[in-house]
Formats: C-alpha cells, sequence, structure tokens
C-alpha cells in the first residue's frame, strides 16, 4: 500500500512539474527524475520533458548519454522516442537532433539522434 502511494505522489509530482510553464522545472526533472534509478521515474520524466516541448527540456533528453532517446532502458527510450514522434510541433525537436548529428562529440549519441531524426522526417 504504501509503495502505490510512494508511486502515485512521484506522478503526480513529475506531472506537475512537467505542466508547469517555469522553466526552472526543467533542471529539477532533469536532476531529480533523469538520474533516477527506477526507470519507470525515468521514463514519466523523459515524457514530461518531451511534452515541454521547449529547448532546454528537448535538449536533455536528446543530448545527454543516458538519458531519454539515450537511456540504457529500451523501455525509457523507446517510451521518449514515442513521446517526440507525438509531438504537434516538431521543429524544435529536430533542430537539435540536427544539431546533435553534426556536432555531438559522442558517436552512440550522434547514431541515436540520426535514427530518430529519420524516423520523425516520417511521420
Amino acid at each position: 500500500m504504501t509503495d502505490k502511494k510512494i508511486v502515485k505522489d512521484v506522478t503526480n509530482i513529475i506531472e506537475g512539474l512537467g505542466v508547469n510553464p517555469n522553466p526552472e522545472t526543467i533542471s529539477i526533472l532533469e536532476d531529480v527524475g533523469t538520474n533516477s534509478k527506477v526507470d519507470a521515474i525515468r521514463e514519466m520524466t523523459a515524457r514530461a520533458l518531451v511534452k515541454k516541448n521547449m529547448h532546454d527540456s528537448l535538449k536533455v533528453v536528446i543530448t545527454n548519454k543516458g538519458k531519454g532517446i539515450n537511456d540504457m532502458s529500451t523501455v525509457v527510450a523507446m517510451s521518449t522516442i514515442n513521446e517526440l514522434l507525438s509531438l504537434d510541433d516538431k521543429s524544435e525537436a529536430m533542430k537539435i537532433l540536427e544539431d546533435t548529428v553534426d556536432q555531438h562529440s559522442d558517436e552512440e549519441v550522434r547514431d541515436n539522434a540520426r535514427s530518430v531524426k529519420a524516423l520523425m522526417a516520417l511521420s
């Protein structure tokens, strides 16, 4: 019972930070949510960051190794990709993906960005 309440509380906090327009919520989500050991929390956090559809929030889930589309958990990575594909306005995400493909120092991050960019171009 306690675990379910904790999960519900964490879900409510992540969702609340996700809809809050204050740009400072991005760093809170990144620091706390994307660094969690729990896949479900990282997944919810990545989805909340994508839904914000702001440059800084999208940059977190696209350019950082081990976060968002680059998460070691396929569930987290695929959930993030699906959320990116469902954006109504994909322009900012596409710009960040292009910059990542062209400029990121890590080959794996560049490859993931290239793949997601191709998927988004088809959607």
